[in-house]
């Protein structure tokens, strides 16, 4: 049975929305092909048929979470600051709960650089947020505060998401986003957990 074109590309980003999901909760090496093209309805045969290999799919789904990531932020709540939003939903009990929905640098970076595998598309997506971040700082040094924030809220999400104490993982989370917006966005939302 021959599908359309229009279905082959509906099929294609599929399997690029799913692996990006699963990229960012997983992995890339605990991903494996069988059961992401399994959990499609789709054959492990098949996946070829869209991607020469799993490298090419790991670029791609970065590639993804590149626009995502780029995509215009939701409004910030009434009285928030841009940046004062951005540390609070990134350092949330909710993102760390969600990895696969969330910020795939915590997960997907750490293990490209483990295997020797660094990707430009990184180098895309810390780049934007680097933007995104120093374009909400004042004073001097801006450029350098960014990779600061950037970092503390990797880090911070990192190990609140590998820790089993709650309440050290909540700690982790909560004293980060207190001081970073405390020293670089001024008053936090008390509304987030």
């Amino acid at each position: 049975m021959r599908y359309s074109e229009d279905h082959k590309a509906q099929t294609h980003q599929r399997i690029i929305e799913e692996a990006a999901r699963l990229f960012r909760r997983d992995g890339v090496g605990a991903t494996g092909l069988q059961p992401l093209m399994k959990t499609l309805g789709l054959t492990h045969g098949g996946f070829y048929a869209h991607f020469k290999s799993k490298d090419e799919l790991v670029e791609t789904a970065l590639r993804h979470s590149v626009e995502q990531l780029s995509a215009p932020p939701q409004e910030a709540a009434e009285g928030e600051k841009p940046l004062a939003t951005l540390i609070s939903r990134y350092l949330s009990s909710a993102h760390r709960a969600n990895p696969g929905e969330g910020c795939p640098l915590p997960t997907m970076s750490a293990e490209l650089g483990q295997r020797g595998e660094p990707s430009p598309i990184t180098d895309e997506m810390v780049r934007n947020r680097l933007a995104a971040i120093e374009a909400g700082l004042n004073g001097d040094h801006a450029d350098e505060q960014s990779v600061l924030v950037l970092s503390a809220m990797v880090g911070a999400l990192l190990l609140s998401r590998s820790v089993s104490d709650p309440e050290l993982s909540d700690r982790l989370l909560k004293t980060t986003r207190r001081l970073l917006i405390k020293q670089h966005a001024e008053e936090l939302p008390t509304h987030l957990g």
